[in-house]
């Protein structure tokens, strides 16, 4: 049991920590979990009440269920592709001992220092018709590529954005497992195709799905890359719950939207971590 002058010494030095974050993320959690019970009147805008309207015109409505649908569909099939190419990336990187390798983590962490939006805008002008990738499709095979406001578009943006992170956390998840494991496999003459799979897989396995989270959630929240590359016709949550914020100033039905979306995603990211087994849990 912890002393009496412990609990007092880590209740110090965590309490203003613990007041920060009640301030700026629980409470506006709280006012925004209010504004979702309002009425909203097209005059009046936002009423006071204590509806559930909100919620049931969600769930009432198959639009919305549609626009849940291809959100939750874009990000799985990010997530899956972030894993089918980060995960030799991330091996290879990690097992490296040349000069290289340094060099190479540059290049995958650079993008994270510019802004998702303006990443977005490069692929529009590769996207764009009479663009570089239109032209060149042209030029070599005699047939225009129109990528733009597609929901591929919308893919590989978000793929773009979502893969520096998947490769970064699978990488320190690789580096903690120790190289000799694979090198004893081998000796005892298993490929390196069953080592892996044998051997590294169980014990990164919990990193694979916190690092599969992260950019389930990435994925579930994207605004810009699905407004620029979508377009108006491609619906996801994120840009959905801004309009109604924004242009039609429904406070309160864009607050419920929010808590659906934080739901939805906290609901799938606990689904998915019930799939890895206990036994290879941290």
């Amino acid at each position: 049991m912890m002393k009496r002058s412990d609990t007092l010494a880590a209740s110090s030095f965590l309490g203003p920590a613990t007041c920060v974050v009640m301030l700026v993320l629980i409470a506006p959690l709280v006012l925004l979990a209010r504004y979702s019970l309002n009425r909203f009147d097209p005059t009046e805008l936002m009423i006071e009440a204590t509806t559930g309207a909100n919620y049931a015109r969600f769930f009432s409505e198959a639009f919305y269920w549609e626009v849940m649908r291809t959100t939750i569909q874009v990000a799985l099939l990010v997530t899956a592709l972030c894993l089918l190419l980060g995960l030799p990336l991330a091996w290879r990187l990690s097992r490296m001992t040349s000069r290289w390798k340094s060099p190479l983590l540059l290049l995958i962490i650079l993008p994270l220092f510019v802004s998702s939006t303006v990443r977005t805008v490069g692929w529009m002008i590769l996207f764009a018709k009479s663009g570089v990738m239109d032209t060149t499709a042209a030029t070599l095979f005699g047939r225009h590529i129109d990528l733009m406001f597609t929901p591929t578009a919308v893919v590989i943006g978000t793929l773009s954005v979502n893969l520096p992170f998947m490769v970064l956390t699978l990488q320190t998840v690789f580096d903690g497992i120790d190289h000799r494991l694979s090198e004893a496999a081998s000796g005892l003459g298993a490929p390196p195709a069953r080592a892996f799979l044998r051997i590294i897989w169980p014990l990164a396995l919990p990193g694979v799905g916190i690092a599969a989270i992260l950019c389930f959630i990435l994925g579930m929240n994207a605004y810009a890359t699905p407004v620029l590359l979508g377009g108006p016709r491609f619906q996801m949550m994120a840009p959905l719950l801004f309009w109604e914020f924004n242009t039609n100033s429904n406070w309160p039905f864009s607050a419920a939207l929010a808590f659906i979306l934080m739901g939805t995603t906290l609901l799938l990211t606990t689904l998915a971590n019930t799939v890895i087994p206990r036994r290879y849990r941290a």
